[in-house]
């Protein structure tokens, strides 16, 4: 639910997620809040109660939007909003989300949308980060994306979502191609070797210590089992440790 349903489409019709909604392994319909404006102007947003700077989103043409796209004979889609007050979008999240059947993503704009219409339709609100943008179409892309390519069938092996930053609470390693030796630079000699148990516990080294290191808010020590501190000991690397001082 938009007021830019072509902006929504050209960044959803393109790449992996394009291509599964044409293979139909997930319908996404952007749907212009603007049509259900009911005057001749299209005008959605009107000037906030208790006065100050900018437009606020109209509540009635939000919710003729929602009920044109939720039959009450059926059951209710899980309806986010799109807002900077809401709690952050984790990929644990995305995960949960992607096991409902329908979701409605709310995108709003100018100063905001009339809190009455979130009370009536809003099942929670998502931010993805502590920063203000111009209105909820960009975060409602990134929501969408990263829900749908969990889905069944939108990516060619679920590796390739399972090995990926966040997926299970660390972040990716790193990540060489063709040639070999770069600027001076060289792609790590074990991932030459064809040694897959070798190249799998160096990729899962490297996940531990970027995660230490980076994210320490993500990382505790509890991640490291047996057969990691072997290795990190087999090796000669120093323990990850994350906030812990010691």
């Amino acid at each position: 639910m938009t007021l830019f349903p072509a902006m929504c489409e050209a960044v959803l019709s393109e790449s992996i997620i394009g291509r599964a909604r044409k293979a139909g392994k997930v319908e996404i319909v952007c749907t212009d809040i603007r049509e259900f404006a009911g005057n001749k102007h299209g005008k959605v947003d009107d000037m906030p109660y208790g006065g100050g700077m900018g437009m606020v989103m109209a509540a009635q043409p939000i919710y003729s939007c929602y009920k044109s796209l939720w039959d009450e004979g059926g059951p209710k889609p899980h309806l986010i909003y799109m807002s900077p007050k809401g709690q952050t979008f984790t990929q644990q999240r995305a995960r949960e989300l992607s096991e409902l059947n329908r979701l409605v993503l709310l995108c709003g704009h100018y100063e905001g949308v009339d809190e009455r219409v979130i009370e009536e339709i809003a099942d929670e609100e998502l931010s993805i980060g502590d920063f203000v943008l111009t209105g909820g179409e960009l975060p409602a892309l990134a929501v969408a994306d990263a829900v749908c390519r969990m889905l069944p069938g939108v990516l060619s092996d679920e590796l390739c979502f399972e090995e990926e930053s966040h997926y299970g609470g660390l972040l990716e390693y790193p990540q060489y191609t063709r040639p070999a030796e770069w600027r001076g630079r060289e792609v790590p000699e074990v991932l030459l070797s064809g040694n897959h148990a070798k190249i799998a516990e160096w990729r899962r080294m490297q996940s531990l210590m970027i995660t230490a290191e980076r994210r320490p808010d993500l990382f505790s020590p509890e991640m490291l089992t047996e057969k990691d501190v072997k290795s990190f000991l087999k090796n000669g690397i120093p323990l990850p440790c994350g906030n812990q001082k010691d």
